[in-house]
């Protein structure tokens, strides 16, 4: 049987405790300022090359182009709603809408992408459309982003109806809730 006697200079085990440590911290830092500068909404929504929106990322998108309409300015996508309209639109404009889903019970809400289209006044609102359009910023209650729509096809009811609430960031403001 053998047996080590190893004597540990604490001092020297200290400093090279500390080293690995201020490394590490100083690892973690660096880290975080790139992720600040070169990460921050880079979700997958803020992507130059979006080009079909599904119903699984749709609120993220939704609120991602709300939250940062400057970084969307100019990006083509597609995507499918039903024509919904309020009654202070203008005739060109309508939104198209999908029913987001904010509580258990299936209580739903109206969200969608305020859209302009030339023709705009000739859609029944209920009308399943799929379009293509690019995103430009104006004016509505605020800055706003508006979809220009270049495309637009009528189309049927999708299998999957209903969109759900953004990725552990909503909120609901329905006091029944």
């Amino acid at each position: 049987m053998f047996v080590y006697n190893i004597k540990i200079n604490g001092s020297k085990t200290f400093r090279i405790i500390f080293i690995c440590i201020l490394i590490l911290l100083i690892f973690i830092m660096g880290s975080v300022v790139w992720k600040i500068f070169n990460g921050a909404d880079k979700s997958y929504a803020n992507n130059k090359n979006i080009s079909e929106i599904q119903t699984k990322n749709y609120t993220n998108i939704l609120k991602a182009v709300h939250d940062n309409i400057d970084s969307y300015v100019g990006v083509q996508f597609q995507f499918t709603g039903y024509v919904y309209r309020v009654s202070d639109l203008k005739d060109n404009q309508f939104v198209l809408a999908r029913d987001m889903i904010i509580s258990f019970n299936n209580q739903a809400v109206v969200v969608g992408f305020l859209c302009e289209y030339e023709n705009a006044k000739d859609l029944k609102d209920g009308t399943w459309v799929t379009i293509t359009g690019e995103i430009t910023k104006g004016e509505y209650h605020g800055d706003m982003p508006i979809v220009k729509v270049l495309e637009l096809t009528e189309t049927t009811r999708p299998t999957e109806e209903y969109v759900y609430p953004p990725d552990e960031s909503y909120i609901p403001t329905d006091g029944a809730i």
